[in-house]
């Protein structure tokens, strides 16, 4: 033991010195590091809190201090939190955020505060309506169209968000349906719940802290329609001659038989069928009465109830009345 106690003072001295030296080639293969990382927030709220964040921020930059190999644990040990335990409603409020990490030995700066905007947390319930539009020929009955959800009809759903996106804008539950209604009775399970406001649909990409949210997002449909108008009378009409009698005779009458036809087709297009007008006719080779037989130009959509494809036009034609010279 005499080899360890001899001149003890100078080998401790050379341990040091061996220790230092070993501490400063760790330090000088790996030195402290400053970094910044981005990194996600969470939001910390007071329970039963009643307010809400409107398109709040979802990332903020935390920078950290340590060795290299500290920093590269880092990425996945960094919490954001932001503290809105005692926030009120209003505009530009400031929340403070909190950042840690799981390492030990890394130094965590918390990032500056944020600045959003708070509104009060509203609950809304929401009657699903049916959306759609008829197909020619039916009508929707209103009445007898119903949604239902979870055994209810009408179907009910809970919309929980910020006060301010339920009035003014007219919120409203709906069930779209894009295709023609072309029958009496229409039954559709799980239809996709949209919203509606009085100036389009609702953005559904619009983020809140808590999440806004609708807790039903489906509904089963049921529409009923009726058979619309088919048929109506419309009266037909002559044109003016493309070419009118030869010179010295001229019309004293036009019969036009029949007077009216009933036509049947697409209500949309018998909605704007007033009239039908006959074509034109060529008079310049006849000098006396004379009945001529057209076709009837129905309009696209629309066919005679009866099947009438021709009317005649009677032209009565007369000689110019003789006049007497100047004395």
């Amino acid at each position: 033991m005499k080899w360890i106690t001899d001149d003890w003072r100078l080998k401790l001295l050379a341990l040091g010195l061996a220790i230092l030296m070993l501490g400063a080639v760790a330090f000088a293969q790996n030195p402290p590091t400053t970094k910044p990382f981005s990194v996600s927030l969470t939001y910390g709220f007071s329970p039963g809190s009643n307010i809400v964040i409107t398109n709040p921020p979802n990332k903020t930059t935390v920078t950290v201090t340590g060795s290299a190999d500290l920093i590269a644990l880092a990425p996945n040990t960094l919490t954001a939190t932001v503290d809105a335990t005692h926030a009120k409603p209003g505009t530009a409020v400031t929340l403070n955020v909190t950042a840690a990490s799981s390492v030990v030995g890394l130094r965590v700066q918390s990032p500056p505060p944020i600045v959003v905007n708070i509104d009060r947390l509203a609950e809304k319930d929401l009657t699903v309506h049916v959306i759609a539009h008829e197909a020619p020929g039916f009508s929707i009955d209103t009445s007898k169209t119903t949604t239902t959800c979870q055994g209810v009809t009408p179907c009910v759903v809970h919309f929980t968000g910020p006060q301010s996106w339920e009035d003014p804008v007219g919120l409203t539950a709906d069930v779209i349906y894009s295709p023609p209604v072309n029958l009496t009775d229409i039954r559709q399970p799980a239809q996709q719940i949209v919203l509606e406001t009085n100036s389009g649909p609702f953005d559904i990409s619009r983020v809140t802290q808590p999440s806004w949210e609708l807790d039903i997002a489906t509904a089963d449909i049921h529409i009923v329609a009726t058979p619309g108008l088919n048929s109506t009378t419309v009266a037909l009409v002559d044109s003016p001659p493309s070419h009118l009698p030869p010179s010295g005779y001229h019309i004293v009458g036009i019969i036009t038989n029949p007077v009216q036809v009933i036509v049947t087709g697409d209500p949309v297009a018998l909605g704007k069928v007033q009239r039908i007008t006959l074509p034109a006719v060529d008079l310049s080779s006849y000098t006396s009465t004379v009945t001529i037989q057209v076709q009837i130009p129905y309009p696209s959509g629309v066919t005679a109830l009866n099947g009438v494809a021709t009317a005649k036009i009677t032209y009565q034609i007369v000689p110019n009345p003789a006049v007497s010279p100047s004395p």
